[in-house]
């Protein structure tokens, strides 16, 4: 009897034991995740962006080598690659997609609207002229992010404090980004409160650049850049022809000043991704539906200055916008 007894005492612990790993196994699930970023373009404002994120997850203890797997992709500026990482995501069944920048989160979300799968964007310009959300700025589905809408007033304020006798803004941009386009509209509204016109030329990819950037110096004062990543990606090549014709450059955000744009009226593309990655962590944890999250936008802009490029170009920066910078540099720093 008693060695009956031990026998039925030992199995009661072995399938004790065997319940409480099966336990284990199964929080250990839950608390795990692996995460897919589809970023559309190889730039350094992006890539703030995906440091951003993955700081604003590891705040929320979401962090890789830990509790997180991390697969990363580049399309390369390229949509058919954009769209093609985004169904190898949705097909690999991810517990959710980061989409970094408007093309990507296009190609994410057509791909993952029936599978289940969230997607949280970043560096989206106008997510409701994307068609990723509503008017009231509720999303349209599992699909949900940060906007990094220019602060365009802002910057044409600087351009005028910069350039007093300005006439004409040139803006390089590509005609199949929506970001863009978007962009657009707004520089051409606001430019004649402040007595500039605008002047466009679109493209379509980086092969044009080079002729459409120096038709559009022929005919500008400045050139402002928006946050297209098509041309973005081509920057250093339009400011070396800038330069050649010394036309000024202004940026859109630090990264630009900082290789050579002149200064900028700019978004912090780390602080925006970090806003990113909590939205993201309360997804993941379940303390939220992307379904239920209206996007979230950057308001606060600063200014950036590139002393040395000013010197190049000979003009001299006001006192009141050197008193205001964010961060001023002093040299050109190649990517």
């Amino acid at each position: 009897m008693k060695k009956k007894m031990i026998a039925m005492m030992a199995g009661t612990m072995v399938a004790a034991t065997a319940m409480m790993s099966v336990g284990n196994l199964s929080y250990a699930e839950e608390e795990s995740y692996t995460i897919g970023i589809s970023q559309f373009a190889e730039h350094d404002s992006l890539d703030n962006c995906r440091e951003g994120l993955l700081e604003g997850l590891k705040e929320e203890g979401i962090e890789e080598g830990k509790n997180l797997t991390i697969r990363i992709n580049n399309a390369a500026a390229d949509m058919g690659t954009a769209s093609q990482i985004a169904q190898s995501f949705v097909a690999d069944d991810v517990d959710l997609i980061c989409a970094i920048a408007t093309p990507s989160a296009q190609a994410a979300y057509n791909a993952a609207m029936d599978s289940g799968i969230p997607v949280v964007y970043t560096a989206v310009t106008n997510p409701v002229e994307a068609e990723l959300a509503t008017e009231d700025g509720m999303p349209v589905g599992a699909v949900t992010g940060t906007s990094d809408q220019l602060p365009v007033e802002a910057q044409l304020k600087m351009i005028r404090e910069v350039l007093p006798d300005a006439e004409t803004i040139g803006i390089l941009y590509t005609t199949s980004e929506a970001n863009s386009v978007y962009s657009i509209t707004q520089y051409e509204e606001l430019a004649p409160e402040y007595g500039f016109e605008i002047e466009v030329a679109g493209v379509t990819s980086t092969s044009e650049i080079p002729l459409a950037t120096a038709d559009l110096l022929e005919k500008v004062d400045c050139l402002t850049n928006l946050t297209d990543n098509t041309v973005v990606s081509f920057l250093p090549a339009i400011l070396e022809q800038a330069n050649e014709k010394n036309i000024p450059v202004f940026g859109s955000e630090i990264e630009q000043v900082r290789i050579g744009c002149l200064a900028a009226e700019g978004l912090d593309y780390i602080s925006l991704g970090k806003d990113t990655g909590r939205m993201a962590a309360k997804i993941l944890k379940g303390e939220a539906s992307a379904e239920d999250m209206p996007f979230e936008l950057l308001t606060e802009s600063n200014l950036y200055i590139n002393e040395a490029v000013a010197e190049n170009l000979g003009i001299e920066i006001p006192d009141t916008m050197t008193e205001r910078a964010v961060e001023i540099f002093t040299e050109i720093t190649a990517e």
